[in-house]
């Protein structure tokens, strides 16, 4: 089914929507991975996030996709679709025949055949990829790619705004913290 304007605009607005009314970055990632699948009618979705120390992409949200294929083994960053660390879109027609994928063999009995893979940036730096897979072959529209893009974009805003909400917590945590301590045993007395 052919997807219109409206429906992806609706996608990215509740999902705005949605940043805008939580900090939990887990609850973001997730909804934007249920509702891509549920808007462009693929078969799943997923986020990953790089950790540069192992330079593995570790999972970080998902929908549609069985925890068999998500614990099929470590996601070697150098391995597994690079081109989109490098800020790239990048599709994948053939997922079980392609050399960019790090397990072809898993995709098989997961029933991927394409994947259409973007970047997750903060200030100009790449922090994982937003992925979208389907069960039949599938080159995405140049409207879904810039959706998916999009919806990757926000992604890095969530992950942003949790991150500064958390060392702001932890700040008023202290200082909160430090002026009970001065009142209680340092202060005017």
């Amino acid at each position: 089914m052919e997807k219109n304007g409206m429906e992806y605009f609706r996608l990215f607005r509740d999902v705005c929507k949605l940043m805008n009314s939580s900090l939990d970055v887990k609850e973001v990632l997730e909804l934007i991975t249920e509702n891509i699948v549920i808007v462009l009618g693929v078969k799943a979705s997923a986020i990953f996030l790089l950790d540069k120390k192992s330079k593995r992409l570790e999972i970080s949200a998902s929908y549609g996709l069985s925890e068999a294929y998500l614990k099929k083994g470590p996601v070697d960053a150098e391995k597994s679709i690079i081109e989109s660390l490098a800020g790239n879109p990048v599709q994948v027609y053939d997922a079980t025949n392609n050399t960019r994928t790090q397990y072809p063999e898993e995709a098989k009995k997961e029933g991927i055949a394409s994947i259409l893979s973007v970047p997750i940036s903060v200030k100009g730096t790449i922090i994982g990829v937003l992925r979208i897979y389907t069960s039949q072959p599938l080159e995405f529209p140049n409207d879904e790619v810039e959706l998916t893009c999009s919806l990757a974009e926000m992604g890095g805003i969530a992950i942003e705004n949790a991150k500064m909400y958390h060392h702001l917590k932890i700040g008023y945590d202290s200082l909160f913290h430090d002026i009970h301590q001065w009142f209680e045993y340092g202060g005017p007395g």
